[in-house]
């Protein structure tokens, strides 16, 4: 423990206050009230010393940390799978949530009840009011999330928890953990107001997550980020595991409810697998998750794991396919790289269809970027604003929009309920035989906002080669 720690600590480690329990939405409210997540000073002092108070819950398991651009949630989840079908007990902590904070804390693959929140945030508040009380600023929202994850997979006892960075990697709260493994997915330029102009810099900040003789698995990098990560390594005495140089997807095909792949991993080969996720980029994410695993568990996986983990696993939000007239595609892409991940999805879930793009942005993102990674496919595109305050006016999304596309392919709504109506009609005109793809994209609160108003995904389809991810259009 630290010395301010041992000065300050206070009394009793819990809430001491044992008839006051406010509900979730209660509890929510009040986190909300913190320093927001987008309000950054750079510092692990805050969380170090409230972590402190809790007796230090993060030491009490082993961790797998993930950092990179894109890919970190669903990565997250397929170490996670991975880790559960081989009969460990698991802790995740992901971020933003889609529509429930529960999600970004989860036991066992699934969110963390009501209870349980409650319980770690009653215990973490009252920490942390004695820790706001000796620190020049005070605890932020995920600051506080982060350390009632930890507490909660202390509570629960797992074996592993796999931890997803919020932003960057070296100054994020969840780096306080000594991770055995990291994985760092694509680097590509995002943030850039606080990780640095170019994709150098925020790799610095990135590789910030690996810790002192531990393995890096690193997903397909540029050169110059690649030897940021290496030097980064080569310091610290860790090894550093390279996508298409120490492991790869030998094999991978589209099919029914995600695709068939075939990986070469560290310690085992893993041939003719489901993975239930659509789009290349989460064959490369499933082969780093794989590695991943097997680095942390020092041996090949059983395949029959391996099979129930890839063909069961889940990534709402990340090529979300809702099938219906018109077929509705959610992808939480809000960077040019993103979108770039989501346009090649696209082509092998809908080859030849048209689409109609819903898209709502935060202010502070690539939007221009973004657009145009979309622009060659995108027929016609509808531009609005989502809930978040952060959210970029559908006037001003429109204005950038008519730069990239032809004025008449542009259109403007005042809610993402509005403009899914709006694309949904025009994807599927009165009388007409034909129909196209619906992509609601931009941000991860766009995604939600559109989700809440879609029915629930069906129970995926048996993959076979001969069955397209999208029925063919008549005509």
């Amino acid at each position: 423990m630290s010395g301010l720690a041992q000065a300050v600590r206070p009394e009793v480690s819990t809430d001491p206050r044992p008839d006051v329990r406010p509900d979730l939405a209660e509890v929510e409210r009040r986190l909300l009230a913190r320093w927001p997540e987008t309000r950054i000073e750079p510092s692990l002092d805050r969380i170090r010393l409230l972590l402190d108070f809790l007796g230090t819950p993060q030491r009490r398991y082993r961790s797998v940390h993930l950092t990179g651009t894109n890919g970190k949630t669903s990565t997250a989840r397929l170490v996670e799978a991975l880790l559960g079908a081989t009969g460990h007990r698991t802790g995740r902590l992901t971020s933003p949530h889609l529509t429930s904070i529960r999600e970004r804390i989860a036991l066992d693959g699934h969110p963390i009840d009501e209870a349980g929140f409650v319980d770690a945030w009653r215990a973490t508040e009252f920490q942390a009011e004695c820790v706001d009380a000796v620190m020049e600023h005070p605890l932020s929202f995920f600051e506080m999330t982060v350390a009632m994850g930890y507490l909660a997979f202390a509570t629960a006892e797992v074996d592993t928890a796999v931890v997803e960075v919020g932003m960057g990697g070296r100054w994020d709260a969840t780096n306080v953990i000594d991770a055995a493994v990291s994985v760092i997915l694509p680097v590509a330029l995002d943030h850039t107001d606080y990780l640095g102009p170019t994709t150098v810099d925020i790799a610095r900040e990135k590789a910030g997550i690996i810790a002192p003789g531990s393995t890096v698995v690193s997903a397909r990098q540029s050169p110059e980020v690649l030897a940021v990560l290496q030097e980064r390594a080569d310091s610290v005495g860790a090894r550093l595991l390279l996508l298409d140089r120490d492991f790869s997807v030998v094999e991978r095909s589209p099919v029914a409810g995600g695709q068939r792949i075939s990986v070469n991993g560290l310690h085992g080969s893993y041939a003719d697998v489901h993975l239930a996720l659509r789009g290349r980029h989460q064959a490369d994410n499933a082969a780093c998750a794989l590695v991943a695993a097997e680095a942390l568990l020092g041996h090949a996986l059983d395949p029959d794991a391996v099979r129930r983990a890839l063909a069961g696993v889940t990534s709402p939000g990340r090529l979300d396919v809702r099938r219906g007239r018109p077929t509705v595609v959610l992808d939480a892409a809000h960077n040019p790289h993103g979108a770039r991940s989501l346009v090649e999805g696209l082509e092998e879930i809908a080859p030849g269809h048209r689409q109609y793009a819903v898209v709502a942005a935060m202010a502070d993102k690539d939007v221009e970027g973004l657009l145009r990674e979309l622009a060659p496919n995108v027929t016609e595109i509808v531009c609005t604003a989502n809930s978040s305050p952060r959210s970029l006016p559908a006037e001003e999304l429109a204005a950038i929009a008519r730069t990239v596309f032809a004025p008449e392919r542009v259109h403007l709504a005042r809610s993402v309920e509005t403009a899914l109506a709006v694309a949904r009609g025009r994807a599927v005109p009165p009388g007409a035989a034909r129909e196209s793809v619906v992509v609601v994209t931009g941000s991860v609160v766009t995604v939600a906002d559109a989700e809440r108003l879609l029915p629930a995904p069906p129970a995926g389809l048996p993959a076979t080669p001969d069955r397209p991810m999208v029925q063919p259009l008549p005509g």
